[in-house]
């Protein structure tokens, strides 16, 4: 369990009041049976054994077998089920070492759901993607070590269920900001250059080993849009260059100011306590525990990148009629190096009729959450905990629709909440009709602070996002995207709703953005209202001092951020403007920029999560 920020259940006392209020069933309850006929029940524990029945006396030890078990008694089978199958997970927590997957023949039938639950209340069964780190010695003072397998590396590391620092310099001022940074030189021999960094004399310590090191960089100069985790592959000395292994996004080496940066990942760089180093060569894995004794905790390393994978075998094979009912999913991977898209145009390697989406979309090789889900459809996942990701925490990619994640809470991630990306512009509405209501999303793109979202729609349309908390991020809370020269006709980012939503502590490190922000949506005649948003909160939107771009704003309409209509949006304590961006091509009705907002009109008593949301709010 995380400590500081970690929001665990109310309790099932409270579940089971709120659910009295709602005339709801409360989740640790059995689930009403369909049809009136008796359900199918498995039940599994962590003190279980898969060579058991799976009854409630005897159950299995693992997910992956009741999962097989399913299918093999033939209980989803299309011409047999008759009721939901319910696979109960007991509290406790099941080790994750390998991916655990679901397909189409996994799915649920004849209208009925196959039900993955904690059986004992929200959060209580727990999937953990990592194990635990022991052998520790002390090294130098404060500082521990022990061996791992280099041959299975790891790229972020917790202690005691908070994420820890990969060793920094220079070092974070507090847990939850990204700076102080270093800024590159200005050398006009590489301006423009997307692999060579040039340093400031004094900034860098020829001393220091940097045979592992990385440099997290906001590049582009003043463009504080997104940050590259690049590793350093060699350095000039004497000229004070840095070549890196990786073409970053935008270029190093720009006219003043220069590129935010700071260095990571070297036992040089390890002074502070929560810091940790893994030495690529020798396996070696260094820690400055920050109780101060390493063997008052613990220490977990990420197993897998994903812990869920939910994929269907193609569009017309989708996984469908799957439920995961209060699991907690706990740790994940990130990795060795970070790019948000391609450098340019069709690079790709496959040939769209749009290759410049190409720069918009993530790579293939990060196109991953703590769950992935491809080719579904009615997959629902309620009242789940989901913490402390390497990277992002719901990951749609393609073919996804009528899905949802509800009741749910999503913190301390590495990018962002949930991420759907649809097709390339004009290839295939597949991704829609999607609901994210109800959520808690938190403390988010804490490895990758550029281009997070709470929640990120691109190319994905008839999507709603309401009653939700989204909070605390270096950039965005919500982004509605597509390709700006895409026809109207091929985009899909369309009839997407935004209600009820509060929303604060966003754009902390970040410019030329919004709380709310939307690139491309409409950006050809004629601009019709095809998204809408109402009933909006947006509190402290300010950007670290640090940041050299145009400050955030409350809602920013990019280019072709066009086709919204506003109604009832209160934006307060904002760095830049409360709304920037177009005014001729979206409507608005009492919303805080204009004259005559009408404060009363919001109602507060609805916005944010509801009474049916079964995890504590943040102290």
């Amino acid at each position: 369990m995380s400590s500081g920020s970690r929001y665990r259940l109310i309790g099932l006392l409270a579940a089971t009041a709120a659910a009295v209020v709602l005339g709801t069933t409360p989740t640790a309850t059995p689930a009403a049976a369909s049809g009136g006929c008796a359900q199918d029940q498995i039940y599994v524990s962590p003190s279980g054994n898969d060579h058991n029945s799976g009854t409630k006396a005897k159950p299995f030890k693992t997910v992956q077998h009741a999962r097989d078990t399913v299918s093999q008694r033939g209980l989803n089978k299309a011409g047999k089920m008759r009721c939901d199958v319910v696979v109960n997970l007991r509290a406790g927590d099941y080790p994750v070492d390998q991916t655990i997957t679901f397909n189409e023949k996994d799915s649920g039938n004849n209208g009925h759901q196959v039900i993955y639950r904690s059986y004992d209340g929200p959060g209580k069964a727990r999937l953990l993607g990592a194990k635990p780190i022991t052998g520790w010695q002390q090294y130098q003072g404060d500082i521990y070590r022990t061996q791992v397998d280099p041959s299975h590396p790891f790229y972020t590391l917790f202690e005691d269920g908070q994420r820890a620092t990969t060793a920094r310099y220079p070092n974070r001022a507090e847990d939850d900001k990204w700076a102080p940074y270093l800024t590159t030189a200005l050398n006009t021999d590489y301006l423009n250059s997307q692999t060579w960094l040039t340093y400031n004399p004094g900034d860098w310590n020829p001393d220091w080993d940097m045979h592992d090191a990385q440099v997290v960089i906001w590049s582009g100069g003043h463009w504080s849009w997104f940050t590259d985790t690049d590793p350093v592959l060699d350095v000039s000395w004497n000229k004070g260059l840095a070549t890196l292994k990786y073409p970053t996004r935008y270029s190093i080496e720009t006219e003043d100011p220069g590129s935010r940066y700071f260095l990571q990942n070297s036992l040089s760089f390890l002074d502070s306590p929560g810091e940790y180093y893994l030495d690529s060569q020798t396996g070696w894995l260094y820690y400055w525990p920050r109780t101060g004794n390493i063997n008052d905790t613990t220490i977990m390393a990420p197993t897998v990148s994903t812990i869920l994978s939910i994929a269907g075998s193609s569009e017309s094979q989708r996984v469908h009629d799957l439920t995961f009912d209060g699991i907690a999913l706990q740790y994940s991977d990130f990795m060795d190096w970070y790019r948000d898209g391609f450098n340019y145009a069709g690079d790709s390697g496959v040939d769209h009729k749009y290759p410049e989406y190409d720069r918009q979309i993530e790579m293939p090789r990060n196109r991953f959450g703590m769950v992935t889900m491809t080719n579904t459809h009615d997959v629902n996942l309620k009242s789940m905990d989901i913490s402390d990701s390497g990277y992002t925490a719901v990951y749609m990619l393609f073919a996804n629709d009528h899905d949802s994640v509800t009741d749910s809470l999503l913190e301390h991630l590495g990018a962002d909440g949930i991420k759907v990306e649809g097709p390339y512009p004009g290839e295939g509405d597949v991704a829609n009709h999607n609901t994210f209501t109800d959520n808690y999303i938190n403390n988010y793109g804490e490895l990758v602070p550029g281009d997070a979202s709470g929640v990120e729609i691109m190319d994905s349309g008839n999507n709603l996002i309401s009653n939700s908390v989204i909070e605390h991020s270096a950039r965005y809370a919500v982004t509605l995207e597509t390709l700006t020269t895409a026809a109207n006709a091929d985009n899909y980012t369309h009839d997407n709703t935004l209600q009820y939503l509060k929303v604060s502590d966003v754009g902390l490190d970040s410019g030329d953005m919004g709380a709310i922000y939307a690139y491309g949506v409409q950006d050809f005649e004629p601009h019709t209202i095809v998204n809408h948003m109402s009933q909006i909160t947006i509190d402290n939107v300010n950007a670290d001092p640090s940041m050299p771009d145009t400050p955030p704003s409350g809602v920013h309409m990019d280019g072709g951020g066009c086709g919204f209509d506003f109604s009832d949006i209160q934006v307060t304590n904002v760095e830049y403007k409360p709304y920037h961006g177009d005014t001729s091509c979206n409507t608005f009705e009492n919303d805080s920029w204009n004259a005559g907002f009408d404060p009363s009109q919001m109602q507060l008593d609805k916005i944010g999560v509801t009474s049916a949301y079964p995890y504590a709010p943040p102290q």
